[in-house]
C-alpha cells in the first residue's frame, strides 16, 4: 500500500452557517406557465425543497454517516482521490469497487455497505460478502479538481485500477451505474490484470447499426433514447458544452444547485409524478449539500464535456458480465442487445421497480442482484 492517508469530513460550521444565510435570500424568479414539469422544476417544489434545506435539513447527520465508514485520500496521476475502504469481517470476501455517476456521489451506496460488508447481520449468507471500495470521481465530492483536460471515464478507470492495487487487491470485481457504468465499461474494454468482471444497471449496449424493422423491446429502446437525447436531455448538452458556465452560476447559488439536481431525481426516478415519491428529502439533500459544500458543479460537469463524443454504444465486451435493467430507466435496452454486446454475460436481471438512480431508489434490489450476478466470480483467479 502507498500513499493513503485517512480522510474524514469536517465542514466547518461557518460554511453550514454561510448557507442557511444564502437560502434564506434566495431570489426566486416567477412560476412556470405550464401546469408540469415541462419547463423544468416548478416553483412551488423549489421553494418547498429549500425551506426544508434551511430549516429542518442536518448536514451533522449526513456527515456522521461518512465518517462512520473507513476513508481514504490518495494521489493517483497527479490528483487526490477519495474513497470509503470498507472490509468485510467474513474470510475470501469479493473486493467491489462501486462507481457513481452524475449528479450522484458515494452517498448513493452508503445504505449498499452494511449489507455487502456483512451480509448475515442482514439476514444474508457469509459466502456473498464484498470489501467494498467507493471511490468519489475527479471533480465530484472530496476527490480533487483536474485543473487540465483529459480526465475521461478510460483515465478515470486506469486511476481506479491503480487505487485498487495501492489498496492491496490482486483480484476484484467492479460495479456502475450512469457515468460509473461508462467507467465500469472502460475497465472491461481494458481488462486489466486482477478484474474478474463487472456488473452494470446503465448497460451501453447500443448496436452500433438499428435494425430496420424494430421489436417492440427495440421500438421502446430507441423511443427512450429520443427522449433522453430530447426533452430529458438538456442538461446534459449544456454541460457537455459549457460546463463553466453552469458553474458559474451554481456556485453561487444553493437554490440553483439544488434545483439543477432537483430535477434529476424528478424525472429520472420511478416515481407517480414527484420524486419525493421515490426518494426522502434527505436522500436528495444529502447529494445536493455534498455537491454545495465541495463546490463541485462546474467540476462535476465537466464530465460531459470530456466525454462529449461518446456513445451509447459502447465497445463489445467479453470478460465476465452481469446486468441488472431497471423498469424506469431512461432509455431501456432490449435484453437481445445486451446479449450482442457481452458475449459472457453471466447474469441478466429485471428489476420489479427502480429507475436510474438504482443503489439510492432500491438498495436492496441492488444488493440481491450484486450477490446473484457477481457469485460465479468467486474462488476465481485473475492469475
Amino acid at each position: 500500500m502507498t500513499d493513503l492517508r485517512p480522510f474524514r469530513v469536517a465542514i466547518p460550521d461557518a460554511e453550514i452557517d454561510d448557507l442557511k444565510q444564502r437560502l434564506a435570500r434566495t431570489r426566486w424568479p416567477d412560476r412556470e406557465t405550464v401546469p408540469d414539469w415541462s419547463q423544468g422544476v416548478r416553483l412551488e417544489n423549489a421553494r418547498s425543497l429549500v425551506a426544508y434545506w434551511e430549516h429542518e435539513y442536518d448536514w451533522r447527520r449526513f456527515e456522521s454517516e461518512l465518517n462512520a465508514h473507513p476513508q481514504v485520500l490518495t494521489t493517483i496521476d497527479g490528483l487526490d482521490i477519495h474513497a470509503l475502504h470498507v472490509r468485510s469481517p467474513n474470510p475470501g470476501a469479493l473486493p467491489l469497487v462501486l462507481t457513481h455517476g452524475w449528479p450522484s456521489s458515494v452517498a448513493d451506496f452508503l445504505a449498499l455497505v452494511g449489507p455487502l460488508t456483512d451480509p448475515v447481520a442482514f439476514g444474508g449468507d457469509a459466502a456473498d460478502s464484498f470489501d467494498v471500495i467507493i471511490p468519489s470521481l475527479p471533480g465530484f465530492g472530496f476527490s480533487g479538481k483536474p485543473t487540465e483536460p483529459g480526465w475521461d471515464t478510460d483515465r478515470i478507470a486506469r486511476a481506479w485500477v491503480e487505487l485498487m492495487r495501492r489498496l492491496g487487491y490482486t483480484d476484484w470485481a467492479a460495479h456502475g451505474g450512469d457515468w460509473g457504468a461508462a467507467v465500469t465499461t472502460a475497465l472491461g474494454a481494458m481488462r486489466p490484470p486482477g478484474l474478474l468482471g463487472i456488473h452494470l444497471s446503465t448497460p451501453y449496449a447500443f448496436p452500433e447499426h438499428i435494425p430496420e424493422t424494430l421489436t417492440p423491446e427495440e421500438r421502446r429502446a430507441m423511443d427512450g433514447l429520443a427522449y433522453y437525447a430530447g426533452p430529458l436531455g438538456g442538461s446534459n448538452h449544456v454541460q457537455g458544452t459549457k460546463p463553466q458556465t453552469v458553474g458559474l452560476a451554481l456556485a453561487d447559488s444553493p437554490a440553483g444547485q439544488a434545483a439543477w439536481i432537483y430535477e434529476k431525481f424528478q424525472s429520472k426516478t420511478d416515481n407517480t409524478g414527484l420524486a419525493e415519491d421515490a426518494l426522502s428529502t434527505d436522500a436528495m439533500l444529502d447529494g445536493i449539500s455534498l455537491a454545495w459544500f465541495t463546490n463541485s458543479a462546474a467540476s462535476s460537469a465537466r464530465i460531459y464535456w470530456e466525454n462529449r463524443a461518446a456513445t451509447m454504444a459502447g465497445p463489445r465486451l467479453s470478460l465476465p458480465v452481469a446486468v441488472t435493467v431497471f423498469p424506469r430507466d431512461i432509455p431501456r435496452l432490449p435484453q437481445t442487445w445486451i446479449e450482442d454486446a457481452y458475449s459472457d454475460l453471466i447474469h441478466y436481471g429485471e428489476a420489479e421497480r427502480g429507475g436510474h438512480f438504482a443503489a439510492l431508489e432500491q438498495p436492496d434490489i441492488l444488493v440481491a442482484e450484486l450477490r446473484e450476478g457477481l457469485r460465479s466470480l468467486r474462488g476465481v483467479s485473475s492469475r
